[in-house]
């Protein structure tokens, strides 16, 4: 385990990385401290090969509470250009989380506003406790939900973005799901269980496919058909000569397991 003061990390021997935000006693809401931990937190999971998947959760009751509302006032009385670099350390974390060479989980177990909605957004899967509750509340407080729009809209969409964004409109877990923000709801006895089954998923697939395929989504999704046609067929070109790419079809012809298939041991249940 390594040492934080705002979160835990813990990585096991299958290659599962467990970030989680470490501040129950405010519903782990943002602050300065935490988003430099969890950067170091990446970093030691970028440098580490072995690590092939990231869970994010919260401790205790709440997944995220968003930002720390006494760090935030502080920014109030402070020149532009030092709210601007305040700003900055958030925003280039979720950046950061949504293009993470892993695969990112969201372990979802209570509620998240504002920034937690961020960081809920910035993840490739989402699982839920289905009594959960979501909301964008910047503007019920006179803010905006700045930083962490891009992300939210992409996920949301247009049209349901404004729906929750515009008037603070909180979400049940079910309606979450609905909207596309998480995708799969459970009882907070089943959690663990579904994690496992992602977990399970994700450890049978090989890391630089994933990682690729990451960067190809986002890549598509952001550019028009002539670009697409091009990058799309290089990228294929490229992952023909990678040893991932004669693992895989040389396990499929001699009917095993490839080299990167992994079992985690599944989390202690209460």
């Amino acid at each position: 385990m390594n040492h934080f003061e705002t979160i835990t990390l813990n990585i096991d021997a299958a290659g599962v990385a467990r970030l989680t935000f470490s501040r129950p006693d405010v519903h782990n809401a943002l602050n300065p401290v935490m988003f430099g931990e969890i950067g170091a937190a990446l970093d030691i999971i970028e440098a580490d090969p072995g690590v092939r998947v990231l869970v994010l959760s919260g401790e205790g009751e709440s997944f995220c509470a968003g930002g720390d509302f006494r760090w935030q006032q502080s920014q109030r009385d402070q020149p532009r250009a030092e709210r601007i670099r305040s700003g900055r350390p958030l925003a280039d974390l979720l950046a950061r989380l949504d293009t993470f060479p892993r695969l990112v989980i969201g372990r979802i177990n209570g509620p998240a506003y504002g920034g937690g909605v961020g960081m809920i957004a910035v993840c490739d899967v989402a699982v839920a406790v289905d009594s959960a509750r979501f909301a964008l509340t910047e503007v019920r407080l006179g803010l905006v939900p700045a930083t962490i729009s891009p992300y939210v809209a992409a996920k949301l969409g247009p049209s349901q973005v404004r729906r929750v964004m515009l008037n603070a409109r909180p979400m049940t877990a079910t309606e979450a799901q609905r909207l596309g923000l998480v995708h799969e709801v459970v009882p907070a006895d089943k959690l663990d269980e579904a994690i496992d089954a992602e977990l399970d998923q994700a450890l049978s697939c090989a890391p630089g496919a994933v990682a690729m395929t990451k960067r190809l989504a986002q890549y598509v999704l952001g550019h028009n058909e002539a670009d697409n046609l091009i990058y799309t067929v290089d990228r294929l070109a490229d992952f023909w000569e990678t040893e991932e790419a004669k693992e895989g079809m040389q396990s499929f012809f001699d009917k095993r397991k490839p080299s990167w298939h992994r079992k985690h041991a599944p989390r202690e249940r209460a």
